[in-house]
């Protein structure tokens, strides 16, 4: 069977790229592009010819890569048909249901708006993994820059249904605050306490805290567990709806 290779590099201050290649068919996309040079380098490091940009949403430390890119290799630019005219060099728009097909893989596509109007992710159920860009990261999800919590927690319940193995690869590096801010809504967390050390020793290391598993965030991110009864009963919540649950959480990392 067909393998996916991944390979994971940070790039900018915080952001983290990702490229991924199917050796069958020597077809080779980058996850976003947050600057060329970045991408470039990853490329020549593996080996690889960049066929394709699979762009999450439209934030330039997620774009600015694109036409540079593009101008070198010709590669096709994936991207949101609900955010089309502000991605550079997009070739394909994609939305809720539609497929993709990247040599021997399809990617299935979600709607995932919340930090932006029309963010998407990306599924690889061939190879078990899911590209969640600003939706959902290690231990936290996205601003609400434009959406309601409502909205976003429709978003993240898309995720939180797919397998518990899936990998999830997100776009930032934010898990040490993250893992700080979540023992302050569940302390009693054991797998949340113990996420919590191990993530300082990865950074203490230098070490990456992406890419994480569905089945860990479903122990320890906070906002994936708003039906928590600690979550609830911290915020004085008990029994309110998970979106409202979900956006107390959410104001509250944001304010902290």
């Amino acid at each position: 069977m067909a393998s996916l290779e991944i390979h994971l590099f940070p790039c900018l201050s915080d952001n983290y790229g990702v490229l991924i290649h199917d050796p069958e068919n020597n077809v080779t996309a980058s996850i976003d592009a947050p600057e060329a040079g970045a991408v470039k380098n990853a490329l020549a490091e593996k080996g690889w010819t960049l066929t394709h940009i699979l762009v999450t949403h439209y934030h330039a430390d997620h774009t600015g890569g694109n036409m540079e890119l593009k101008e070198d290799t010709g590669c096709i630019i994936v991207g949101p048909k609900n955010e089309a005219d502000r991605v550079p060099g997009i070739d394909v728009q994609l939305g809720e249901g539609d497929s993709f097909g990247f040599g021997s893989f399809t990617a299935k596509v979600f709607d995932t708006p919340g930090h932006t109007a029309g963010h998407i992710s990306y599924w690889f159920p061939k190879a078990n993994v899911a590209f969640t860009g600003d939706t959902l990261f290690t231990l936290g999800c996205g601003r609400l820059f434009e959406g309601d919590a409502k909205t976003m927690w429709n978003s993240l319940s898309k995720i939180r249904a797919l397998p518990p193995e899936t990998v999830i690869y997100s776009g930032h590096e934010y898990t040490q605050s993250n893992a700080d801010f979540a023992l302050t809504v569940e302390p009693g967390n054991a797998a949340l306490q113990a996420r919590a050390e191990e993530v300082r020793d990865m950074r203490a290391r230098g070490e990456p805290t992406v890419p994480t598993t569905l089945a860990r965030e479903l122990e320890t991110n906070p906002f994936l567990r708003p039906d928590s009864p600690e979550i609830q009963a911290n915020l004085g919540m008990e029994g309110r709806d998970l979106h409202e649950v979900f956006g107390e959480v959410r104001n509250r990392k944001d304010n902290a």
